[in-house]
């Protein structure tokens, strides 16, 4: 193994390890290397990129439009510009077949990332998930491809299982609860389960879950503090971040256009010397 991969390796089990220490790894997910070294600053211990966010930056809209080539450049302009470990949400892993996703594993430890987001999510309202057994053989392929280099890249395994509302409400905590214990299974080392915000729900999902469990923040989450004692390993923002960053220079513009008046800048800006610093 060369020095690059051994590096590499030892940033991997790294990320693991975050997944069992006591706190919980919070994760407030960045788009270009600019957000990734403000993270890095801010003191947390991992970055993590997301796929929506990156492409809505690249004029793309979410949900694989965006190439693999073309999301992985991205990855690897970000990791080579932080010193901590990178997970990058890769999607579906760009690929339809297990065989696409050693292609896409190798990718990814070539841009530097050393864990990814895999979700079984279609976009296709007539079926929005992929089958279980499919993903799991994907996530199975992942793991295989990363291990043949020596590297034992992080698999956070996404079920869209509430976020994309599939089946009767009644059926979604057994069906999210049995697509997150196959993909475990398979060789998972985290499970993603989007889309629930309720402490009740989310605490039943940790204890019914095997292995670690990360949820994505919404507005009706309960504080970090709440969901370390209700035993999440991982939280995540998705593209709430870049959006909220949007957000604000939409602010300003209306401001600009409709007032003359630009307070919103003088409020917010990160000065000039200081970003040139931070990414020096």
């Amino acid at each position: 193994m060369n020095r690059s991969l051994k590096e590499q390796a030892e940033k991997a089990l790294g990320l693991l390890r975050l997944h069992g220490e006591p706190k919980i790894l919070v994760l407030p997910n960045v788009w270009d290397v600019a957000s990734a070294r403000l993270v890095e600053r801010a003191g947390f211990k991992a970055i993590a990129t997301s796929s929506a966010a990156i492409a809505n930056s690249l004029g793309y809209p979410d949900g694989e439009r965006i190439s693999r080539a073309e999301m992985l450049a991205a990855v690897k302009r970000i990791a080579g510009k932080v010193a901590l470990p990178v997970t990058a949400d890769l999607e579906a892993g760009y690929g339809s077949a297990p065989e696409d996703m050693a292609e896409t594993a190798k990718a990814m430890i070539e841009a530097g990332a050393v864990g990814l987001n895999l979700e079984d999510g279609t976009d296709d309202p007539a079926s929005p998930l992929i089958e279980t057994e499919l993903h799991a053989s994907k996530v199975r392929r992942i793991r295989e491809a990363a291990s043949a280099l020596g590297i034992h890249v992080v698999i956070n395994a996404r079920t869209d299982v509430y976020l994309a509302q599939v089946g009767e409400p009644a059926t979604r905590f057994a069906h999210a609860v049995g697509r997150a214990n196959a993909y475990r299974k398979a060789g998972a080392d985290c499970l993603f389960v989007p889309g629930v915000y309720d402490a009740e729900t989310i605490g039943r999902l940790v204890k019914s879950i095997d292995g670690p469990v990360n949820v994505l923040a919404g507005a009706a989450t309960p504080p970090i503090v709440e969901l370390e004692r209700l035993g999440v390993r991982r939280v995540s923002f998705g593209s709430w971040p870049a959006r909220a960053a949007l957000g604000l220079f939409s602010r300003f513009a209306h401001e600009l256009l409709e007032r003359g008046t630009f307070t919103t800048l003088s409020d917010w800006a990160i000065p000039y010397a200081d970003l040139n610093t931070l990414l020096t």
